[in-house]
């Protein structure tokens, strides 16, 4: 028996044996009686409750009236496990009842009417449930009325309205529905009344609380409530906080606001408010936080605001503002954070910029302003961040710019910005992040390059740079990402590049750098993607090529390198794409090459000096799907060519190539060009090895027979053709007036059939499915192969799409190479029908086989199949450039393999496709009922962030067995809601949530479930932002099973792939908003959030609305970025931009 239970032991037991000896009064020995109800971990807090005094009055935690009765119990944040003490309500002097995070379960009895001299009830972050009884309203002399954080449903009761004396009503983050009760306008005493984060409660703001003249805060954010603001709001006069965001709010902010003159925070952003912004804002002299970010506003930014002298952060992103800066901004000498981003502002940026003396973030991107960047933003000292992206910029950028010493992101891509790049830029020693692709900028490097020691990714693509790249580039030891592609750059790769380390990617093509490929990029070991291509390269390629076992991507062509290509080579296992063309390479073609299976994108040695045979061990190029060889003197056969069944493209002319073409599909289907210029080949009509006359005296036989067999042959076809048209002629005639023109039809792998046999079998009787991007048939070949067809569903109210922009597409899709995604075979268009063509997949969906034939018994297949659907989804967003959004991630569309492998299926489908009965607010599709993203309600965006939450969707349907919207979940709440308030429900045990088929489950595979759920939890978190990228989720679901095969790397270690017909690159590298992390830290603080918050949403929550009883200040959502990145920086190694200036916390 451990000694806390030995100690409690003691308690009853001196409690019961000597009740005479005992002088402590009655309400002490109830309190000992509920000491004893409570968790044993918690007696060290109350070694004061004991019988040694007459009272408790001096026990602690408890205070007494001068009568000696108890007056005050107040308890926090001790984990007392234990229900609703009913055993208090019998204390007549009571005046205060606080126990706040004492994990205190059960409801509140009606009974609670009996304190009647109470005057402050909190009972707040605890794990109580229940509805609120309406007796409630019989405590009189209440004030404060603090039930936050709990579990607590049912409708808020109008008898609350009788509490006259009520100042603070807290009922945020809990499960109330209904609306608010009109009668909460009798509370004339009203100074708090926060209910957000519950979002059941529905209906309008009653216009009764405009009579709470004394309220002071006012929180209803993160609920249902919708319809318009009422404009009696403007009689709120003493009125600070208006907290109303992420609600359904509707109509345009009425301009009676103005008169709320007190009003310091205005927070209404994640809404549907429409109309301007009202101008009588500029009357809230003390406003501090102006947040209507992601509404639907319009109009120009009146220019009232000015006289908010005190205004510390704007933020008008996401909305449809026109016209400019007002002029009056130049008052914002306070202001911190101005964020207009994806508006439709123009003019110039205004000079007045400079006064903003203490702005720490600046965001004007995706706008239309115009003129050039101001000079007096060197002023603006305490800048970190500042992004002007897609803007109509012009001018160069101001050498001030450099003044801002605190600066850690710059963005001025895609712009008009011309002149060189101020070296200023590179002294700033805080900088990570310089973006500056697609502008005209020109002029060389400059050369205190390196001083920028801190530099991750530095991006000048697309731009007129001149003259070298500093050897002082080696110097940025953190460099991650290094483009600098179409440019004039000249003179050599500097061997120093060898000294940056990190380097994933190296962009050097379309310049006219010469020299040799430095020896020094053996060093250069997580590298995935080398382009050095179009340039003036000489020399040799290094021999310590293979020491780049992480290249996937090696591109060198068009270049004058010459001497042989090295064996090394066939060390880079990972490599997928290798393009050498048009150099002065010379030799062989190494066998090694052929040992590269993981080769399947395109091999590219043509325009060069090779000899030889083809090698043997291109055998094992099986999943090769492009190969051109063209333009060199190789010669021999063939037959090797014959074996690679997967080649799609080839290219084998002009070369000295002799024997017979082998007799393959492939071969049958080239253009003649593809073979032309090799004078011994046997192609068509051409002998080989044979004589003129060679069985010259069969000809006149054969010829005689074969017209015969020619005759019986066309009599049997119109006979067949006559009993055809008679028994399905109707459906012949159908079929021709929709596919009666001419296919393209476009393969993107080795097939063994025409569209023309393909076609006709589109019927009824084939269709295995429908869903929002078309229908699907099951298909048999004529050799027996099964594939499945898709036939999209047309483009509406539009002409049909041109075949170039439909080839174009999906081109980029056939590009996809990987073995977590249904394989692409090919496209067909004939101007009126399009037709996608995919490997069959015959286990079905993961939605099937866990929700109707319930297969899916054990943890083991199920983690397979997350972590195969993860790595596709991954190399999808993170291996392809540009990036591939799913848009409809969900069970249904993850197949499954013969041996449990999940198969990404429909990925990128939503682009060529617009359905009504699955998107009814875009023109797109955008996801599945259940599976969407919570953004996508108010943005109409969807992103790789947007695939993250829909697979965190699916990975809570694998844990749990439930669907989204399960009919098992008794509220109809959505799945990730039901798992929240089940952990917190349950103190985190993860068995009241998991799928009861695995509750059997060894204790090694509930410790790997625990961990799976914290993964999820992170991927469902409400705010995009904070959601991992899906290459840090495959890396945390690896971490899990610490088995890395190396011959199962997956793909965001550098599997990509990439076309070289259409404009799609691919690596490894995340994109330049993402941050690298690692995966075994990424996993300790899933897990950490799981474990101590349950989920993280809890945990954000717990941030955000003001848990512990300390007051906070709201975020914008670059504070909630910020919030959790500060969160995290402890415990992963994040380089990130930070925006030191915003508060720490949010408010319902």
């Amino acid at each position: 028996m451990s000694i806390d239970a030995i100690i409690n032991l003691l308690f009853l037991l001196n409690i019961a044996l000597f009740p005479a000896i005992s002088a402590l009064n009655q309400e002490g020995h109830v309190l000992l009686s509920w000491l004893s109800t409570f968790n044993s971990s918690s007696s060290a807090h109350f070694s004061s409750w004991n019988t040694t005094h007459e009272t408790p009055c001096e026990w602690d935690h408890i205070v007494c009236s001068g009568n000696g009765f108890v007056s005050e119990i107040r308890i926090s944040s001790i984990n007392l496990h234990t229900s609703f003490p009913t055993q208090l309500l019998s204390f007549s002097s009571l005046t205060t009842l606080e126990i706040v995070d004492g994990n205190l379960t059960g409801e509140i009895p009606p009974s609670i009417a009996n304190l009647s001299t109470l005057v402050t009830l909190n009972l707040s972050f605890n794990s109580l449930s229940g509805k609120i009884p309406k007796e409630i309203g019989r405590l009189s002399e209440l004030q404060i009325l603090a039930l936050s954080s709990n579990s607590f449903y049912g409708a808020i009761p109008s008898e609350i309205g009788n509490c006259s004396k009520l100042k603070e009503l807290e009922l945020f983050d809990n499960q109330f529905s209904g609306k608010i009760p009109a009668e909460m306008g009798e509370l004339i005493s009203l100074e708090i009344f926060r209910a957000g984060g519950n979002s059941g409660i529905y209906g309008q703001i009653p216009m009764q609380i405009s009579n709470c003249k004394s309220l002071v805060f006012l929180g209803l954010a993160d609920t249902g409530i919708s319809g318009q603001i009422p404009s009696s709001i403007g009689e709120l006069k003493n009125l600070r906080t208006l907290s109303l965001y992420t609600t359904n709010l509707t109509g345009e902010i009425p301009p009676q606001i103005g008169n709320c003159s007190a009003l310091e925070n205005l927070f209404m952003y994640e809404n549907e408010i429409s109309g301007k912004i009202p101008a009588e804002l500029g009357l809230l002299r003390n406003l501090h936080s102006l947040l209507l970010w992601q509404n639907n506003l319009r109009g120009s930014i009146p220019e009232d605001l000015g006289n908010c002298s005190g205004l510390s952060v704007i933020d008008f992103s996401l909305n449809s503002l026109v016209g400019k800066l007002p002029q009056s901004f130049a008052n914002l000498c306070k202001l911190e954070g101005l964020l207009l981003s994806d508006n439709f502002i123009s003019g110039k940026i205004p000079t007045f910029i400079g006064n903003f003396t203490i702005m720490k973030q600046l965001e004007l991107d995706n706008n239309r302003f115009s003129g050039e960047v101001p000079s007096s933003i060197g002023k603006v000292r305490e800048l970190s961040l500042f992004f002007a992206w897609q803007n109509q910029l012009t001018g160069s950028i101001p050498i001030e710019l450099g003044n801002c010493e605190k600066l850690q992101a710059v963005d001025l891509s895609h712009n008009f910005l011309m002149g060189p790049i101020p070296d200023t830029l590179f002294n700033l020693q805080y900088l990570t992040e310089l973006l500056l692709i697609s502008n005209g900028l020109s002029g060389k490097l400059p050369s205190n390059i390196g001083s920028c020691t801190n530099l991750i990714r530095l991006r000048l693509g697309s731009n007129k740079l001149t003259g070298p790249i500093p050897s002082a580039i080696g110097l940025l030891h953190s460099l991650e990402f290094l483009e600098l592609s179409e440019n004039q750059l000249t003179g050599e790769i500097p061997l120093e590049v060898g000294n940056c380390t990190q380097l994933q990617l190296l962009d050097l093509h379309g310049n006219k750098l010469q020299g040799g490929i430095p020896f020094s990029v053996k060093f250069l070991q997580k590298l995935n993607v080398l382009v050095i291509s179009r340039n003036r390269i000489s020399g040799t390629i290094p021999q310590n090529f293979g020491r780049l076992t992480s290249l996937n991507k090696l591109i060198l062509s068009e270049n004058e390198i010459t001497g042989f290509i090295p064996r090394s080579l066939g060390l880079c296992k990972d490599l997928q794409l290798l393009e050498m063309s048009s150099n002065k390479i010379s030799g062989s073609i190494p066998e090694e090459i052929g040992h590269l299976q993981g080769l399947d994108i395109l091999l590219n040695l043509s325009w060069n000096y090779l000899v030889g045979p083809i090698p043997d061990s291109f055998t094992n190029l099986s999943n090769l799907a492009n190969l051109d060889l063209s333009h060199n003197m190789l010669s021999g056969t063939l037959k090797i060519l014959g074996n690679l069944n997967n080649l799609v493209s080839l290219d084998i002319s002009y070369n000295m190539f002799s024997g017979s073409v082998p007799d393959t599909k492939l071969f049958q289907n080239l253009p003649p060009k593809a073979l032309s210029g090799n004078q011994d080949l046997c192609i068509e009509g051409k002998k080989c090895q044979t004589k003129k006359n060679l069985h010259g005296e069969n000809l006149a036989r054969n010829f005689t027979f074969c017209i015969l067999l020619s005759l019986a042959i066309t009599i049997i076809t119109i006979v067949g053709v006559i009993l055809l048209l008679r028994t399905h002629g109707d459906a012949l005639r159908k079929h021709n007036e929709e596919d009666g023109l001419e296919w393209d039809f476009t393969p993107f792998q080795k097939l063994n059939f025409s569209i023309n046999e393909i076609v006709p079998k589109l019927s009824d009787s084939n269709i295995v499915g429908k869903g929002c991007s078309g229908v699907v048939y099951r298909v048999e070949t004529p050799m027996r192969q099964v594939i499945a067809v898709k036939k999209l569903w047309p483009i509406k109210n539009e002409e049909p799409p041109e075949r170039d922009w439909f080839s174009a597409e999906v081109e980029t899709l056939g590009s996809i190479r990987h073995k977590n995604i249904v394989r692409l075979l090919g496209c067909c268009n004939n101007g009126k029908s399009r037709l996608l063509l995919f490997d069959y997949v015959s286990n079905g969906n993961l939605a099937t086989l866990l929700h109707e034939k319930e297969l899916l018994t054990d943890w083991d297949s199920r983690y397979k199949i997350l972590l195969g659907a993860a790595r596709g989804l991954a190399y999808l967003h993170h291996d392809c450039f540009p990036p591939i959004v799913h848009r409809d991630i969900k069970a249904n569309n993850i197949l499954i393999g013969p041996h449990f492998e999940a198969l990404l299926a429909d990925f990128g489908l939503a682009k060529l496709v617009e359905s009504g009965e699955c998107s009814r607010a875009s023109n797109t599709v955008a996801g599945s009922y259940g599976y969407i993203a919570p953004e996508y309600g108010y943005s109409l965006r969807i992103t790789e962030k947007s695939d993250v939450y829909s697979f965190g969707v699916v990975m809570l349907e694998v844990f749990t067995g439930m669907e989204p919207m399960d009919q098992r979940i008794l509220d109809g709440s959505h799945i990730v809601k039901w798992v929240h308030q089940e952990l917190k429900e349950k103190h985190g045990d993860i068995t009241s949530v998991l799928d009861k088929q695995l509750l059997l489950s060894s204790s090694t595979q509930l410790q790997e479930m625990h961990q799976v759920l914290g993964v999820a939890t992170l991927c469902v978190n409400i705010n995009p932002d904070e959601r991992p990228s899906m290459k840090d989720v495959s890396a945390m679901l690896e971490e899990i099973r610490n088995e890395k095969d190396d011959s199962e790397k997956p793909s965001f270690l550098g599997k990509g792939t990439s076309n070289p017909r259409a404009e799609v690159h691919c690596s490894s590298f995340s994109r330049s908003s993402e941050h690298l992390m690692s995966s075994s830290s990424l996993l300790v603080l899933a897990v950490y959030q799981l474990g101590v918050t349950h989920l993280l949403n809890e945990k954000t929550e717990e941030r955000t609305t003001g848990k512990k009883g300390k007051k906070k200040k709201n975020l914008s959502k670059v504070e909630q970025q910020q919030e959790m990145r500060d969160y995290q920086q402890s415990r992963i190694r994040l380089k990130i931009v930070q925006v030191p200036y915003l508060p720490s916390k949010r408010l319902w």
